[in-house]
């Protein structure tokens, strides 16, 4: 019977919501993890993950316009219990950005365990949020992007700073690969992002949440609750073209206002074209961090908020909070989360 879960309504489920994505070294492994459905956002609707979903990870190598890994995670209705069957299937070459592929599958399991095959490790399931803002301090330079104004820091007491995400949790999957995969073996370059996608009365997919680098819906799209920015189901490759412009100008706007740049167009520019593709770079079995330094891939640990903030504005915007924050809401072994 048909569903209609494709229309905009359906859309607005917290399951299908990706709150963040990290990538980082694991246990001479390559880990990937996906957050999504965080009980802080309005769109939250029930725990776990939609049995109507995918949930994919996408790789792309040396700087390549498309993807030619990807990792496919479905999951099935959950029983009685709350927990899900999960499956976990490859797509390689053209296939893995096609829908219409099958891919190989690689393991079956359930949330709440580990699955293994081969190397390849997965736990999904709920676990207490890791990521931490003060929602205030991105008040502030929300409006200043939105509106094209000076950033304003007076009223801002980092030393009072408080995470806004205390206490919140989000439905996870933990992607391990192993540094033996024929792909993902060291010194790679990789970019990566993730989808999820929603079945289709049409028989089809409908992509329906995309994420790469670190807070760029929160600072450039926060109003879009319904999921009906382009953005959304475009693919990487196009962002450049479709968005370049806008983010430029945003970004010259606030720097031009605050005067943290000599050449405001210029900077606006450079820093759309360190955003899109709207991938995140790893090169495999390195040091992770998203900071201001170093943009490698991003651990659970990178303050990614304080790095894309002072990125956007030009200038030290000091969060006042730190990696220890959330030290006790990281595990330093597989799956590097803490069950809720």
């Amino acid at each position: 019977m048909s569903h209609h879960l494709d229309t905009p309504l359906a859309a607005q489920n917290g399951q299908l919501y990706i709150d963040d994505l990290y990538v980082f070294p694991g246990e001479d492994s390559t880990v990937f993890v996906m957050d999504v459905n965080s009980n802080i956002t309005g769109v939250y609707a029930e725990p776990g993950f939609h049995h109507e979903a995918r949930y994919e990870f996408k790789v792309h190598f040396d700087g390549t316009e498309y993807e030619s890994l990807t990792y496919r995670f479905s999951f099935g209705e959950p029983d009685t219990g709350g927990y899900q069957s999960l499956e976990l299937s490859t797509l390689t070459g053209p296939d893995a950005r096609e829908d219409a592929a099958d891919g190989e599958l690689v393991l079956q399991g359930r949330t709440g365990e580990t699955a293994e095959a081969d190397g390849t490790r997965v736990w999904a399931g709920r676990v207490v949020d890791s990521f931490y803002i003060d929602l205030d301090l991105l008040a502030i330079i929300n409006g200043a992007v939105a509106k094209g104004t000076s950033v304003d820091l007076s009223s801002w007491r980092p030393k009072e700073a408080t995470n806004s995400f205390t206490g919140t949790s989000v439905e996870t999957i933990v992607l391990e690969v192993p540094h033996t995969h024929a792909q993902l073996k060291p010194g790679a370059r990789t970019g990566v992002w993730c989808a999820t996608k929603l079945a289709t009365d049409a028989g089809g997919w409908r992509q329906i949440n995309r994420a790469g680098n670190p807070m760029m819906w929160p600072i450039f799209w926060p109003d879009d609750t319904d999921f009906s920015n382009p953005a959304n189901t475009r693919h990487p490759c196009e962002d450049l073209a479709a968005a370049g412009e806008q983010i430029a100008a945003q970004v010259a706007a606030v720097v031009r206002a605050t005067g943290t740049a000599h050449d405001p167009e210029g900077y606006g520019w450079t820093v759309a074209h360190q955003l899109f593709p709207d991938v995140l770079p790893y090169v495999v079995a390195t040091p992770a961090s998203f900071g201001f330094a170093t943009r490698n891939g991003r651990t659970q640990a990178d303050n990614a908020p304080e790095a894309m903030l002072s990125l956007v504005t030009n200038m030290p915007v000091a969060s006042g909070l730190t990696p220890a924050t959330s030290a006790d809401l990281r595990a330093r072994q597989f799956p590097y989360v803490v069950p809720a």
